[in-house]
């Protein structure tokens, strides 16, 4: 089973008022399986996509049913409770103190500085996604935010983290574009993009950790979406990296899909930061 770098996203779950309802939406746009829930662990479900892990859905905890449905997304650590100090440190805020999930593994989650949630998971018997990169499957995450300097100090101070900027080049819609990549041992292995979220977001909307799943067919997956009750945001979008969409599900957890194996473009010029 793959053990995660620190830093490494390493999974991802969802809370929903309705899992039911969560489970046939994500069956039918991702191809999802469910196995049983587990009551002791309120009632967590995990996803499985080939018969490999990949997510899991939640109903809220007691007194969470006013809390809205969002993905999460876990970084990897080996402590959780010195990851928990450099969260800290780093002018984050703990929304769940370190807490010992059984034998699985250790979890903490928090708030960075910008806004966006987080999550970090120190794996005992759950080393996290059994499988990556895939239709079916997690593959990229971004960060979006108003702060980005803050969300930089932040993620770089917290996790083992180099970044590198995307540089606009010719291309006018890349103008004015603040991105940037973060990347564990070096740039052949990138592990989360951030975006700074401009004007054309509305006001209400906070700092958030976007996830994205690979998908066979983009625009299948978000016909699929639409026809479920679900609503698309943004795309789809032929890129470099895939043709992506930004959608949510009925319940307004939002994602994104991308087809990873239809690209178009060249690649952007990335520079140190």
């Amino acid at each position: 089973m793959t053990e995660f770098p620190e830093g490494a996203p390493c999974w991802a779950d969802a809370m929903f008022k309705d899992v039911e309802g969560a489970k046939s939406f994500y069956g039918e746009v991702l191809g999802w399986t469910f196995g049983e829930a587990a009551g002791e662990y309120g009632n967590y479900t995990q996803a499985y996509s080939d018969g490999k892990a990949v997510a899991a859905v939640v109903p809220p905890m007691p007194g969470g049913d006013d809390v809205p449905s969002a993905w999460c997304l876990y970084f990897a650590s080996k402590d959780v409770r010195k990851t928990a100090e450099k969260i800290k440190e780093a002018g984050g805020t703990l929304l769940m103190e370190p807490m010992q999930v059984g034998t699985f593994g250790s979890m903490v989650l928090a708030r960075e500085p910008s806004g966006a949630v987080l999550g970090v998971w120190q794996a005992g018997a759950h080393q996290g996604f059994e499988k990556v990169g895939e239709p079916g499957a997690y593959c990229w995450a971004e960060a979006f935010t108003r702060d980005p300097e803050r969300a930089d100090a932040f993620l770089t101070q917290v996790f083992p983290y180099s970044a590198r900027k995307m540089e606009p080049g010719t291309d006018p819609d890349a103008q004015g574009i603040d991105f940037k990549v973060f990347s564990i041992g070096g740039p052949d292995n990138p592990v989360l993009g951030r975006m700074k979220m401009g004007d054309e977001f509305p006001k209400e909307i906070p700092s958030y950790i976007q996830v994205y799943f690979n998908v066979a067919n983009c625009d299948d997956a978000v016909a699929t979406t639409e026809k479920l009750g679900g609503r698309l945001h943004f795309g789809p979008m032929d890129s470099p990296f895939g043709r992506f969409a930004a959608v949510s599900d009925p319940q307004g957890a939002a994602f994104a899909v991308i087809d990873m194996s239809t690209t178009a473009g060249e690649m952007p010029r990335m520079t140190d930061a």
